[in-house]
């Protein structure tokens, strides 16, 4: 596998896409816009696979051998991969407690 900057850029498209849509689906759920907020969580769901994909080709191309230069960049990919995963995690949480609170009122 090639790495270079190409690549370690489309992980950081790919999280920033996944962590965009997981926000969206909580604004959707304010509104209870439940059908957006859905579809935003599996927009968030399907960018952070392909991100997760593409940081599991750099982890086998390395070969935990150092194979592969760790510099600020893939830092900084990696770092906005970790938080679009937690944000998509913990929107979906909050938009079923607002569900639930939709639902009690």
């Amino acid at each position: 596998m090639e790495i270079d900057e190409t690549t370690v850029m489309e992980l950081i498209i790919q999280a920033g896409e996944a962590r965009s849509c997981a926000m969206q689906a909580l604004r959707a759920a304010r509104n209870q816009a439940w059908s957006e907020a859905d579809a935003q969580l599996t927009a968030a769901t399907q960018a952070a696979k392909a991100a997760h994909r593409i940081q599991t080709e750099l982890i086998g191309a390395d070969e935990g051998c150092g194979k592969i230069p760790v510099n600020l960049i893939m830092v900084h990919a990696q770092d906005h991969l970790m938080n679009a995963m937690l944000c998509r995690e913990l929107a979906e949480e909050i938009i079923q407690l607002r569900r639930e609170l939709a639902a009690q009122q």
